[in-house]
Parts: structure tokens; sequence; C-alpha cells
């Protein structure tokens, strides 16, 4: 049926390349399988999608069609049964009241995604998934000139693995606990951040997401229901983190992150043309949050809090705090 057809593309459009000096990167590779499944790859050498659509086979075949016009054409559609269909070098989608051709190129010169999946690692549920792998991704570097910090570190731990981004100014780290069932060895990796925030972007209905490494061919795979992602890994050495958290700590303070996210965007207002920077001043009772500029004004919020230890006064980029805040949705309101 189209809608389902619509649905897969939606993701899968997600792997084909923006501006590639390789034409085939270009294209989705359609391809039949002996079990009433047409294989759908995308792939812009990055990452690659491969998902799969019940179907009736009537001769099998592959080839690949241009992804934009193709795309385009199917969502244009109503919910119908669709005839897809070679002739000489076109492809023929055809509905109960359409008829479409496009230009194809050899399956042939579509890249391989992979050659086998690896060795499962861990099973992932996707509800928490979502959630932990969320609240570390986005302190991931966007820069890949530095390709240790435009991932996310992997690292075993007794009863799961041990996530970390860092782009250098903000770091986030995240303790995941795997099921009881499952097995992992002891080791570490590094995974591009982008695979993982195409990852929380799948939309299957199977909550269960099996997670593969491939040694050979350094790859990291994520299947879930019919749908894989493809990804290489980071071959890179992450920086030494466990050396910039502190040990112990002199002070703490408690406030509601509502009240504080509220304060901190009143401030970044003010705090536009002065890089952002936004000044706390703790209270035993409250924090002061603040901003300035000469030419702008300046204003003060105050937050409740309860402070342990000294009074103190620190700076924080509001842009980073905006978006850490952001990360503790349905964690809690206390912070």
């Amino acid at each position: 049926m189209t809608n389902n057809l619509q649905k897969k593309l939606s993701f899968l459009n997600h792997g084909v390349s923006q501006k590639s000096q390789l034409p085939i990167l270009l294209h989705i590779l359609l391809e039949t399988m002996d079990n009433n499944k047409l294989k759908i790859c995308t792939t812009d050498l990055e990452i690659g999608i491969e998902t799969y659509l019940s179907a009736t086979i009537d001769e099998p075949g592959g080839i690949t069609v241009p992804a934009k016009m193709f795309t385009e054409l199917i969502n244009s559609l109503p919910d119908d049964i669709l005839t897809i269909q070679t002739t000489d070098s076109m492809l023929e989608v055809v509905s109960k009241k359409t008829k479409s051709t496009f230009p194809t190129a050899n399956k042939e010169d579509f890249p391989s995604l992979y050659e086998h999946k690896g060795e499962k690692i861990a099973i992932l549920d996707d509800a928490r998934m979502h959630d932990d792998f969320g609240s570390v991704v986005f302190a991931a570097s966007s820069d890949t000139t530095r390709p240790a910090l435009s991932g996310i570190l992997v690292r075993k731990e007794a009863e799961g693995f041990l996530l970390v981004a860092t782009d250098g100014f903000r770091l986030s780290l995240k303790h995941y606990k795997l099921p009881e069932s499952t097995t992992m060895e002891d080791t570490s990796f590094i995974i591009p951040a982008r695979v993982f925030k195409e990852l929380l972007a799948i939309k299957e209905e199977n909550s269960a997401i099996a997670m593969y490494v491939s040694s050979g061919s350094n790859q990291i795979l994520f299947e879930q229901g019919e749908t894989i992602l493809i990804g290489r890994l980071i071959e890179a050495e992450f920086p030494n983190f466990e050396k910039i958290i502190p040990s112990d700590f002199s002070v703490s303070v408690t406030f509601d992150r509502e009240e504080m996210q509220k304060a901190v965007k009143i401030c970044s207002i003010f705090a536009r043309d002065a890089a952002n920077i936004i000044k706390f001043a703790f209270h035993k009772d409250h924090i002061i949050v603040s901003s300035s500029v000469s030419a702008a004004g300046e204003n003060t919020v105050k937050v409740d809090a309860t402070l342990t230890g000294e009074e103190n006064e620190i700076a924080f980029n509001a842009r980073y705090l905006l978006i850490s805040f952001q990360q503790c949705n349905g964690q809690g309101n206390d912070i």
C-alpha cells in the first residue's frame, strides 16, 4: 500500500546524499527478496539505511531510481495498491489512476551497505533509549575536523555501558543499564553522533533494538523491526574526560528546573550581545540570575533554591544551559 511505502521513504531519505559527486548516491535501491519482501536502501557513505516492505513478487530483480523524484511522487499518491515494474531501462509505478516512469541505474553501481551484521552486543529498549541517548548526543561536536568529539563514547560497564559526549565546551555523561539477560564483552568504541540522531528518528512499532558491531568492517549496526541503520565507527582517541570531572563538591544547590529555565530564557535576551554570558549568584535560599549589556540594559531574576556550602558566583553560556534543561524534560523538576 502507498501509505506503508510513504512511511518507509520518510526515514530512508535521511540516508540520501544531498550534494554528492557520485550520482548513484542520489538514488534509492529497490530489490526483491525471496520472502515476498521488497528491500529498499539509501546511503551517503556516512550512514546507510536498509528497510523491508511486504510485497507480492512476480519476478525477481533490482534497480535504482532517483530518490527525490520517486519520493515526491509516492508522497503525492493516495493510499492505494502500487505496481512497480521495469520496462527496458525505465521503472514504472502504476496505481489505479496513475502511471509514472523514471530513469534508472544499475543496482551493481549502488554501494554495498555491509557484508554481515557482526556480533550482537546489546538489546536496547526503545523508550529508555530515547531518553538516555537523547540526553547525551546533544553535547557532541558538529565539527568533523576533530573526529573524536563528533562521536559518542560507548564503554562497557558492570551493568551496561557508559555514554559520553563532549564538544570541548560542555560534557554529557549517562550510565545506561542493560537488561540482565544481555551480555556484552568489555569493549569501548566511538559512534558518530549522527548515527545516534538517526537512530532516535526510526519509527518502527517493534520496541526492541538490536545493536551489532562488525570489527572487520569497523561498522556499527542498529536493527529495529524491519529497518537497519548502519554507520562507521570513529577511529580516534576520545579525550580523558574523567580528569575534568570533580571527585567531590564543596557547593551544591537544588532548584526547580522549569523556574530556572524561564529565568535563563529571560536573561538570555539581554545576553545575546555579550557572548550569551549570564551570571548566577548563589545565596542560601535563592539564586540571582542576571545579564547585562551596556548598550541594551540589564535584568535580574530571582529563583528559589537550597544551597549547601558557601555563597558564590559563576558565569554560564545561556544557550548551553537552555539546551541542557530541554534534555532534562521528563526526568523530574528538581535539579
